[in-house]
């Protein structure tokens, strides 16, 4: 399996290259070469396999030779060996035809823990065989950078610094990213949004000479690997309810566009889904674009779901460069207009090509929480707020719809204690590893939304490694 970058301009690469060098040279995204594609038959020949054992297979041709089959399913067996649920992604039902999938059960309670406990394992073999190391800069809006810090931490080959929103994540968000004491890691608070930081990591790899000073890597979805291994647990939840002999629909509650263009990669390989629905907090740009044709960016606003306070969505590149027949120079200057205009010029066609698909909800604070409460009181079911958009956004579908739709909660809801409290009266615990998360001593730096303090930071942290 080969990789192309969406604008075109960078060449073409083997997995293991695309997994160590994230964003392109040309500021595009790789995308696969050509789409593998499952039969059927193939289908119905994975189920009964365990969800390790699915993983492996889902993701090998995506990997191709670049990894061995027999090592691929080592890795993918040991990266879910300590999830907290047997099933890894279990299915929970909450009415006739809607179901939720827990995505939440790893290390660091959220759905960015399937990927990264795979990506942590992936990068120790391929820098293992090639003798190299190097150093990962990642931007999260809250659950992205403890995940891969819990990855990665004290592994002898990565450096990892990860940048978060200065006071725009949750308090369990931070402190599980900034009480861990491995050499090897950074925090930085940036004093600016999500995009902020999102837009420092790309600088940094628009920095030829920083780019190849420091051997930069990325964990953030710009990165294909991740959206690779997030691909099997929609193969999962649709086999689980009849696939590939029953349509399914996924809800799923995104600000980046990773995980739902996860689910919109299943799709192309062939499982069975009907209807991509994408839940929007107040920071609404996916849901204006899928309702309205507007792509128009506007300042990002806290809210109760931190993790999609976003404004620009990097993984909504690759579904434009589909959209666009995957013709690279157009998808370059669509892309480019948008940074300099802050709106996204998109034909009417391309535009009726996505609604066909995908549809767009938004719920705004006081709706989410009133869904959390309704949850609850209903189903006795605790779901975070991102959880809760994704399942609000389900059961806002028309009748016409009535085929199994799965919403993915994709945080656990300890992770908001505040708001969960504030809707259900109900203060989740956290699970037993982490109770002392509270007492533990945090290490971070703020700096300036400047990207030269960045690079400092990260020549810094690779000193002191020896690096």
């Amino acid at each position: 399996m080969r990789y192309i970058s969406t604008r075109g301009q960078a060449p073409a690469r083997d997995f293991a290259d695309v997994l160590l060098t994230g964003l392109a040279e040309d500021g595009g995204l790789f995308m696969p070469e050509t789409w593998p594609h499952f039969s059927a038959a193939d289908w119905r020949a994975m189920r009964g396999l365990s969800y390790p054992a699915l993983a492996a297979r889902v993701m090998q041709p995506f990997v191709g030779t670049a990894i061995p089959a027999d090592v691929l399913s080592r890795i993918c067996h040991e990266a879910y060996a300590d999830f907290g649920h047997p099933a890894v992604v279990p299915l929970v039902q909450l009415e006739t035809h809607l179901f939720v999938q827990e995505l939440f059960h790893g290390p660091t309670l959220a759905f960015k823990d399937m990927a990264m406990q795979v990506l942590g394992r992936l990068f120790d073999h391929v820098l293992t065989q090639r003798d190299a190391r190097v150093t990962i800069v990642g931007a999260t809006s809250g659950d992205t950078g403890s995940a891969a810090i819990e990855a990665c931490a004290n592994r002898d080959r990565v450096d990892i610094v990860i940048l978060h929103p200065h006071e725009r994540t949750s308090l369990v968000q931070r402190r599980q990213m900034t009480t861990v004491h491995a050499a090897n890691v950074g925090n930085v608070a940036i004093q600016g949004t999500f995009d902020d930081c999102q837009d420092l990591v790309k600088a940094l790899f628009a920095d030829a000479p920083f780019r190849e000073e420091v051997h930069l890597s990325a964990v953030n979805s710009i990165n294909w690997a991740r959206i690779a291994a997030q691909i099997p647990y929609y193969v999962a939840a649709a086999m689980a309810l009849g696939a590939p002999d029953r349509d399914v629909a996924f809800s799923v509650p995104t600000g980046n566009f990773g995980n739902v263009l996860a689910a919109w990669a299943a799709r192309r390989m062939g499982l069975p889904v009907a209807r991509l629905i994408v839940g929007s907090n107040r920071n609404d740009i996916l849901t204006r674009f899928l309702n309205a044709n507007d792509m128009s960016m506007v300042p990002v606003e806290p809210s109760l779901s931190p993790s999609m306070d976003i404004q620009v969505s990097s993984n909504f590149e690759r579904l434009l460069f589909e959209l666009l027949d995957r013709d690279p120079a157009r998808t370059a200057a669509t892309m480019t207009g948008f940074r300099e205009t802050g709106r996204m010029a998109v034909a009417e066609p391309v535009w009726h090509r996505a609604r066909a698909l995908f549809h767009g909800f938004r719920l705004d604070d006081p709706g989410t929480e009133a869904e959390i409460r309704r949850l609850h009181q209903a189903c006795d079911y605790l779901a975070d707020p991102h959880s809760a958009i994704g399942i609000a956004a389900a059961r806002a579908q028309p009748p016409a719809y009535a085929i199994p739709t799965i919403a993915m909660a994709t945080a656990h809801p300890a992770k908001f204690p505040d708001a969960m409290e504030r809707a259900t009266g109900t203060r989740p615990a956290l699970p037993p590893r982490m109770a002392d998360l509270f007492e533990r001593e945090e290490r971070f730096v703020v700096l300036p939304n400047d990207i030269a303090a960045v690079q400092a930071n990260v020549r810094a942290l690779i000193g002191r490694n020896g690096g």
